[in-house]
């Protein structure tokens, strides 16, 4: 606690104890409502400053402050870094041995400590309460509160709990910080958190340095390749979705001569924390990792991020190619999307047993699909899809540096948005474009829809064109998607004059899919199969079946890897379907084929 008896002022501590000079925006405002002792929500974009914004009120309000935090890693770094700055900063979570936590706690009962960091879990056990309860506590501060929401990207079930910080300490204020939510992520957070009344800054989310670009995946480690080859002494973040990928790109990557390392949660923690020091310390140019690398990370000069899979959410690639540029330079975000991506990701979605959370996940694949689909300016769509209108085209993405060819879909874009005002605005996409299209079906005429005045009005065109015309509509605001109530479209006062026919609207034409690249295939056993997955399935069972002292049929026989290889199953339900798979060689073998498929469909 610093000595208040001198009034010290917010912007002396900010420049003595942190070295900055001035605030960024928002942050003394938010600074001084939590020394009033007021809630505060706070959504500012990956290194807009939120960690300061409870970081001085602790130095300023009586008291120690407790900081939520869900990741260990996250925890040591904004510790070590107060530490830096002589602020008695500590955490306590399960990697402490037993005489650390013991002199933590000792700490913390001799009230020698400003700030301390726990996990949810941790702080809402009964024996941690109570022992709060001896002590002056001066603010909470729940950092990634997105955790919180079910329809946050990183929802976390133990952070549903914190709400009952409130009935326990009532009179102490608390404030939520993201980096990422949309409107109703934060609805809910308010909502579960009980913050109410409390004082909402809402940042914007455009990072007007990182130029985003989108290309469509082709041999992806040769395009990574010529992408971190002009760029050898550069820091850069590639991330991939399965530690066997993050492993295969590390490999070719050190292969080729580049300074790279791994980092995935296979790993032992000490590796894990010697390659995040390497990265930090810019003794290492490369990081491969999946999403468990990065958060919290206060690396100032990462130059590129490379999404080498299609990453499950907005939410976060917005998160992930925010921690390029923290320092305000130039930086780039590159995106390889590939249509076998998709298939991959709603597949893992659908191993899911919650029902709702499936349905808020591939609501939420479908707007990164939307987004890499787009001939939209990335940054309009990216920052529409947050809730925040970019009135003019960024000029720093792929879509402004190059153009895609442009047509006018005035006529067609109020076609579409009549349809969504004909049926009631209590629809989504998909059953728009069976209205627009004449689609018969028994869901149509129970609702009497074929009856509608633009039924039918769109038949000449396909599902792609409809779809991507209503995903650019929602782009440039003048549609909205109500995520909260099974993500039906609405209206929005800009639909208003492209309706009166009082503007004209030009877009982008849908990008073309490809087809499904021609492999090998055989006809055997009444299948036609890919030869190639067929061949990598025999090579697999050899293993298991070596590994486990059996002949490779006692694992499975030829017409189960000749039907694997023709319907590519990639979650347990299809798997099953399978001749000679039952429950048993299901839990047995089921992950490693499984992933042996998805592994293949990703070349």
């Amino acid at each position: 606690m610093l000595d208040t008896t001198t009034s010290t002022p917010i912007l002396e501590t900010l420049n003595d104890v942190f070295g900055y000079q001035s605030f960024r925006p928002f942050q003394e405002e938010v600074i001084n409502r939590l020394i009033e002792g007021q809630d505060a929500f706070v959504l500012m974009p990956t290194g807009g400053g939120k960690s300061l914004c409870y970081q001085v009120p602790a130095l300023h309000r009586s008291g120690m402050t407790i900081v939520v935090s869900p990741l260990i890693s996250l925890m040591k770094d904004q510790v070590d870094a107060l530490q830096a700055n002589g602020v008695r900063a500590a955490c306590y979570n399960s990697s402490l041995r037993e005489g650390e936590a013991r002199q933590i706690l000792a700490q913390l009962h001799a009230q020698q400590l400003d700030l301390l960091y726990v996990a949810p879990e941790r702080l809402l056990s009964a024996d941690f309460i109570e022992r709060l309860r001896l002590f002056e506590i001066a603010l909470f501060a729940i950092d990634e509160a997105h955790c919180v929401s079910q329809w946050g990207h990183d929802f976390r079930p133990e952070y549903t709990g914190l709400g009952q910080l409130r009935n326990h300490f009532p009179a102490v204020p608390m404030v939520a910080l993201t980096a990422t939510a949309e409107k109703q992520t934060r609805l809910d957070i308010i909502h579960h958190l009980n913050l109410h009344n409390a004082h909402q800054v809402i940042a914007s989310f455009d990072r007007p340095n990182i130029r985003y670009t989108v290309i469509d995946k082709a041999k992806p480690y040769l395009q990574l390749n010529a992408f971190v080859d002009s760029r050898r002494n550069e820091s850069g973040i590639v991330y991939c979705l399965s530690r066997k990928r993050v492993d295969e790109v590390t490999q070719k990557l050190l292969h080729d001569g580049f300074s790279a390392a791994a980092y995935h949660a296979g790993m032992a923690t000490a590796e894990r924390k010697q390659v995040q020091e390497d990265f930090i310390r810019d003794d290492l140019q490369i990081v491969v990792a999946t999403v468990a690398f990065g958060m919290g990370i206060d690396k100032p000069n990462v130059r590129f991020v490379v999404h080498y899979d299609l990453p499950k959410n907005l939410e976060s690639y917005y998160q992930e190619t925010g921690r390029a540029g923290r320092d305000g330079l130039p930086a780039e975000a590159l995106l390889l999307f590939g249509y076998g991506d998709i298939a991959i990701s709603r597949g893992l979605i659908e191993k899911g047993r919650n029902p709702e959370q499936k349905r808020i996940e591939i609501h939420k694949l479908n707007a990164m699909v939307a987004f890499a689909e787009s001939g939209t300016c990335r940054r309009r769509a990216l920052l529409g899809y947050f809730g925040e209108a970019l009135e003019v085209d960024c000029g720093n993405c792929d879509i402004c540096l190059n153009p895609p060819q442009r047509y006018d879909a005035s006529e067609d874009a109020r076609k579409a948005l009549s349809c969504v005002y004909r049926v009631g605005q209590r629809f989504g996409i998909g059953h728009v474009i069976e209205v627009l299209r004449g689609a018969k079906t028994q869901r149509i005429y129970d609702l009497r829809h074929d009856q509608l005045s633009t039924y039918g009005i769109g038949r000449e065109q396909n599902q792609d064109h409809w779809s991507h015309l209503l995903r650019q509509l929602i782009h440039y605001g003048y549609l909205e998607q109500d995520i909260g109530n099974y993500s039906v479209l609405k209206l929005t006062e800009a639909a208003r004059p492209l309706l009166r026919g009082e503007v004209e609207l030009t877009i982008t034409r849908p990008r073309i899919k490809p087809g499904r690249k021609k492999r090998p295939e055989r006809k055997v056993f009444g299948l036609e199969y890919d030869q190639e997955l067929f061949n990598h399935l025999r090579v697999l069972r050899k293993q298991i079946a070596d590994r486990d002292g059996v002949p490779p049929y006692v694992v499975f026989g030829d017409a189960s890897l000749a039907e694997m290889a023709a319907t590519l199953p990639t979650d347990k339900e299809t798997f099953l379907q399978i001749n000679g798979v039952g429950q048993a060689k299901l839990q047995r073998y089921g992950s490693e084929f499984m992933e042996e498929i998805t592994g293949f469909m990703c070349r």
